[in-house]
């Protein structure tokens, strides 16, 4: 099976206007669910409270977080990524999400492709569904649904900080290993594997 690209997700830095990178409206049934851009809103007022961004502990070698409380009953994680660190390939499954730099840099490695949700092991990606984007402090994006990334502090002297929010909360992460053009899903991950 073969992934080609799709139009990428918005990505957003703390001064631009926010919005749903995909158009549509909630409807009213979800009116007080999160969009993106809420969760967007919530991580930039967030990652500029400079007390509770002092306040994470960091670890010179692990991923350190801080569980937040989120708007509109979303998931929200404060995260401390030590120099040469990063998640690996993922998603988040149904759930939309953003993040933002607070302290450092970040980069993201995404693909700008729909992925089959299910009945799958092995993709072949095709030429043009990579994508790559450095979210130096201040600067971060939202994101939809079975959006697929890597996040990495590629810094070898500096610690970043990030905060993080998912609506709904993350039902469960599915982890990808990448060898070239190869995208392989390699675990599920549910909420009481990492809580």
């Amino acid at each position: 099976m073969s992934v080609s690209p799709s139009p990428s997700p918005a990505v957003f830095s703390s001064g631009s206007a926010h919005g749903s990178s995909d158009g549509s409206s909630s409807a009213s049934s979800a009116a007080s669910a999160p969009t993106q851009a809420d969760l967007f809103d919530f991580v930039r007022r967030t990652a500029a409270d400079t007390e509770l961004i002092a306040s994470l502990p960091l670890d010179p070698e692990g991923r350190t977080w801080v569980r937040l409380e989120g708007p509109g009953g979303s998931e929200a994680w404060l995260i401390g990524w030590p120099p040469g660190t990063g998640t690996g390939w993922h998603d988040h499954a149904d759930s939309v999400g953003a993040f933002l730099t607070a302290s450092g840099e970040l980069k993201e490695n995404s693909l700008a492709a729909r992925l089959p949700t299910d009945g799958w092991k092995t993709l072949e990606l095709t030429d043009g569904v990579d994508r790559e984007r450095r979210l130096p402090s201040g600067q971060g994006r939202a994101f939809g649904r079975h959006h697929v990334h890597e996040v990495l502090n590629e810094s070898p002297d500096r610690h970043a900080i990030s905060v993080h929010a998912y609506y709904p909360p993350l039902p469960q992460i599915r982890r990808y290993s990448r060898s070239g053009s190869i995208l392989r899903l390699e675990q599920v991950e549910r909420p009481e594997d990492w809580q």
